[in-house]
Order: structure tokens, then sequence, then C-alpha cells
């Protein structure tokens, strides 16, 4: 058995050509660049920087876990972003150099979050706010990427700060708002001290979600989960006015923006943007867009703006006419399938929670998405034909689609008792638990019964006399699909994730939850080696070329890797991901690897090898 990786090969790194992808649940996380033409959002332990008018995207990665928040500085020279990490471990500030697109300096000192982080406006300072279990605001020097000074963020007696800002021209001065507190700091730097100053809102008890600043100083406003606005002066101190007193935004205030014409563009927990005036905060202009809004980020000095809300959105808006354009879309939740068209790369299809989307693979264009409200979608397949997308669901239904319009062809009630959790075609379109699908009739042909736990994964042999399943319950069994019985049964102790005809059909690679890739005898269902897959956690998808000489895997260690088949070896790993890898294929004529996650993440990779 040849278990270990061994040395004498170097493993090369796959490159990553695209990704789709937004966590639009990190607050103001979305960032239009000073320079007008990119935007910069996190996803996963990534930060990307997508270009407005290419595909173009450039990827910083550095992060060990999550980003919580990005900021970009007044010049646009650095990004800084922060992590969430495990309890009473250190969080890092990442300070990255846009130009080069590289990291230049790791500024660890708080522990289990970074709620936010501003720059000063002459690029001099930056300020970072740490999560619950550290209640600490601390200032960095930029120049010499080293702390100046630190401080609790909040009082004893209110809750934690969970948003800051830099004053829009003085390099001293700062605000941090939070449950129950607005506080104005004083950076003394002689002394390396930060002063603050309570904000006094008289009855007013106010959790804050967002703030912005007037670009003079001469005020900021608050955003807070009742719905309402405060404006307060940070000289005096004291609030100015707050509104609206009658109709308050649904869902809470969640995102707001100050323009330099004395207005506010603001955004709603429902999905409502406003732009509106103090002191009445009465809509001038509205627009209902879909998800909560989390981010709104201007062009330039306001004339469009960008808008991201929390089901992955992103808009595109003019200010003259309000009306939005959907630029960018994504998944929200764990992708669950991947699939391609029998004999096409052009487009591929992917389905998570509720919908299934049909993707354009060279411009990462969704031209397609078909919701069923509150059920689960399991598993995914193109027809041979083309013609369908078949699908299935966790109410026992199978649904078929037309992939065109989306419209619901046919439905086969009652498939499965309990929930359907994977499905293939046949090439002569036909399916497994065999239905025979004509076309106005779907009939059951035989229920195939052995498994004792949900089947994870079914292929089915290219003449459509055998099929394989992989099943959670620790066994593999190899149908007969013209008796329809069963031929072979391979024992494992492992959850069975997914399994891979080798293309001469002799053969079959099986992998699952003990990290182990085996390959196995169609035959007599004899193991015939083991090879480690993976160093820490399952590995959930696989896929072989239609030439059988290298197949791909992806799991729980977020890492995609090339395997030769012969010899067993890694020979390309692609790091990128931040979850889990649910499902992994390689495209029709071996251009590209797909891999989905589930953070809700679909990367493209470039196949290394010449086909």
């Amino acid at each position: 058995m040849e278990n270990q990786i061994s040395p004498k090969t170097e493993v090369a790194e796959l490159e990553l050509e695209a990704v789709i992808g937004f966590n639009g649940h990190v607050p103001t996380g979305l960032k239009c660049h000073p320079d007008e033409e990119h935007l910069v959002y996190p996803l996963g332990c990534t930060v990307l920087i997508q270009a407005i008018n290419t595909n173009k995207q450039d990827f910083l990665h550095g992060h060990g876990n999550n980003v919580s928040c990005v900021t970009i500085s007044k010049s646009g020279d650095y990004i800084a972003s922060g992590q969430v990490t495990f309890m009473g471990f250190k969080a890092d500030v990442i300070l990255w150099d846009y130009k080069k697109r590289e990291l230049i300096a790791r500024l660890s000192l708080h522990k289990g979050k970074i709620e936010d982080v501003a720059f000063s406006p002459n690029d001099l300072y930056l300020v970072s706010l740490g999560g619950p279990d550290d209640g600490s605001v601390v200032v960095w020097s930029i120049a010499k990427r080293e702390a100046i000074c630190g401080s609790p963020a909040a009082g004893l007696n209110v809750g934690n700060a969970t948003t800051v800002i830099f004053s829009g021209c003085r390099d001293e001065m700062f605000v941090t708002a939070g449950n129950g507190t607005i506080r104005v700091w004083e950076l003394d730097l002689p002394n390396r001290k930060i002063w603050p100053t309570e904000c006094q809102t008289g009855q007013m008890k106010r959790i804050v979600l967002c703030i912005t600043m007037a670009s003079d100083d001469c005020f900021f406003y608050l955003g807070t989960t009742s719905g309402d606005i405060l404006k307060m002066n940070p000289r005096t101190k004291l609030l100015a006015d707050s509104g609206p007193v009658k109709e308050k935004f649904s869902l809470g205030v969640s995102a707001i923006k100050c323009l330099k014409m004395v207005g506010l563009l603001v955004g709603s927990g429902a999905g409502l943007l406003i732009f509106c005036k103090s002191p009445s905060y009465k809509p001038i202009k509205k627009l209902q867009l879909q998800g909560g809004i989390t981010s709104i980020t201007l062009r330039g000095e306001g004339h469009q703006f960008f808008v991201g809300t929390e089901e992955s959105h992103i808009y595109r808006v003019n200010f003259t006419d309000f009306k939005e354009t959907l630029i960018a879309t994504c998944h929200f939740e764990a992708v669950q399938d991947i699939v391609f068209p029998f004999g096409t790369a052009e487009l591929f299809a992917t389905c998570a929670q509720k919908d299934i989307r049909v993707w354009h693979t060279l411009s990462n264009r969704e031209l397609l998405r078909i919701t069923v409200p509150n059920m689960t979608c399991h598993g995914i397949d193109f027809m041979r034909d083309g013609k369908s997308i078949i699908s299935a669901w966790n109410d026992g239904k199978i649904r078929a689609f037309a992939p065109e319009t989306g419209r619901l062809m046919y439905v086969i009630n009652n498939a499965h008792r309990i929930g359907v959790t994977a499905i293939a075609t046949t090439s002569d379109c036909k399916r497994v638990r065999v239905w025979q699908i004509g076309c106005q009739t779907q009939k059951l042909e035989e229920a195939l019964k052995e498994h004792k736990s949900s089947v994870s994964c079914i292929r089915v042999k290219k003449n459509n006399e055998e099929c394989v399943t992989a099943s959670t319950d620790g066994t593999c069994i190899i149908w007969d699909l013209v008796h329809l019985r069963r031929n072979q049964m391979i024992l494992a102790n492992t959850l069975f994730q997914c399994v891979c005809y080798h293309p001469e059909e002799f053969q079959i690679i099986t992998s699952g939850t003990d990290r182990k890739i085996a390959y196995w005898e169609v035959f007599d269902g004899s193991v015939i080696r083991e090879l480690e897959g993976s160093l820490s956690g399952s590995i959930n998808g696989m896929d072989i070329t239609v030439e059988g000489v290298y197949f791909v895997t992806g799991g729980n260690d977020h890492l995609v890797k090339v395997w030769d088949y012969n010899e067993g070896e890694v020979t390309h790993v692609g790091v990128g991901h931040s979850g889990n890898i649910t499902r992994i294929r390689i495209s029709p004529g071996n251009q590209y690897i797909i891999s989905v996650s589930a953070d809700g993440a679909i990367l493209r990779w470039k196949y290394p090898f010449a086909s």
C-alpha cells in the first residue's frame, strides 16, 4: 500500500482564474477604490480586487480565517483588513499595498475578532477595533507599522463598540460607536495616549450599526437598530437632531453614507435604499433591493454608487435616475452541487439551498436562476441531450426544468420518502432509482433498496448498464441497471462522500470522511490501493478526466488537489477556498477545474496540463 505522498515530486500551485462570490454579511465590506475603476470586497479569507469594467480579478491571500472588515485609505495606496479567529487567539489586521497587491505588515494585538478598521485622512494612522472578547481600540502608525497606543473602547456600564470612523480632515480625531456608546477620541501623540469623550444623547438609548462623517467634520450621522438616524456634533459632543419621528426604517439602518451636497444615502435591513436630508429624514428618492443592505460605497463624489446586500448581490445605482443595475451576484448559502452539460464547458449549473443557477463560464455571469422557496436542492444533473436540468429536493420530489427559461417541465412526486439526496442521468436520458422518462410520463422502473443511510453520490457507466452509488452508511454498491440488481458491494469504515469510474470502467475510486482515496476493482470489489488524501477533514468532491490520467479532489481542508491516477501522487494544489469544498468538477475538454464550497463561493482554476 502506498500511503505517504513521496517527497520526490515538487507540488506545483494551481492557477486561480476567477472567483464568483461576495460575502454580503460583512458590514461595509464592499468598497469602491478612489481610482473609481475597482471594487474591493471580502470573500472568506480572501480580499478580492475586482475591476469594474473588465473581468480582471486580483486576490489578496494572507488571512488564516474569514475576513470581518475591509477599508481603503483616502489616497488609495493602502488597504487594511481584519479577520475573525477562535476565542483566545490573536486576530490579525493586515496592511496591504494596493498597487503591488501584496502584504506590507501583519498587525497582531487584538484577540478573537476585528470589528472594524479605519485610516486617518492623510494616511498617517490606522485605528482598529477589537471584538467582544477583546474590547480595545488601538491606533497604529502606518510609517513605522507598529502600535502607538491602545485603550478599552467602551465604558464599563455600556455594551461593545462595533464601528469606527476617522475625521474627514484631521488625523487626530476619530469616533467609535456601538451598543449604548458613542465616543469621540483625541490622539495625543507626544504622550502616546488617546482621550475619549462620551457623547450625550439624553434619554435616547440606541444600538449603533453604522456611522458616517460629513466631509467638513461639522457633523457625523449614526444609523441604529431602532431604524432612526442620530446627528451628532463632534465639537460639542451633543445630539443635533434625530429622525425620522414617524416612519422608522424597518429592520434598522444598516448602512449610511454622507454625500457632498448635504444629503444622506441610507440602507435598511429590509433592503430599502433611501436618499434623505436632515432634519426630517423623509425619503426624497427610494429603491427596493433584494436582501438587507450592508454596504453603500461612493464612486468618486457620489454621482454613482455601489450597494452590497446580505444575499450577496452587488448593485450599481446612478444617483440622478436612482435606478439599480445588478452587476454581480452569487450564492449566499452552501453550494451543494456543480455540473457541466455533456460535452461543453461554456456554461455550468450550481445549486444551493433554495435555488439553482446557470452560469456563463468565462464571464462569471449568472444566466438563469430557478428558485423553489423553502426547499433544499441536494443535487442536479443535465440530461445528456441538454434539454432539461434534473434536480433532487429534500421534499422527496424530483423536478425537471428547462435550461433556457427555467420553466418547470415536470415533477416526479414522492420520488423518495424522506428526500432525494443524489441524482444522475444515464446517457440515453433515464434515471437511477430507475425512472424511465418519456415525454409525458415518468415511470419508476425499479427502486434499488440496500443502503441504510443517505446516498451521497451516483455515477453511471458509459454504456448505461451499470451504476455505482456511494453512501454515508459506509458502503459503495455497484448495481446492474439491466437486470436491476446488486452486482458488488464495497465496505469500508468511512462515510463515503464521492465516487468516480475510471474511464476504462474496470476500477472505481472512492473517498469520504476517513480522508483516504481508495481504488477498487469493479469485478470483485477488492481494494487495489489506498492513498492519504488529505491531512485534515473529509474529502467531499472528486472528478476524473475523460482520459483517466488525472483526477481532482476537494474537501474540508479547503484545498483543491490534482492527482496522477497511476502514480497516486499530488501534482498540483490550489489554495483559495475558505469554506469546506463540497463538490468539484473538471470541465469537458479539460480547460478548467471548478470547485464550490460551503461559504457560497465558486472558484474557477486553470487546468494545469495541456489537453
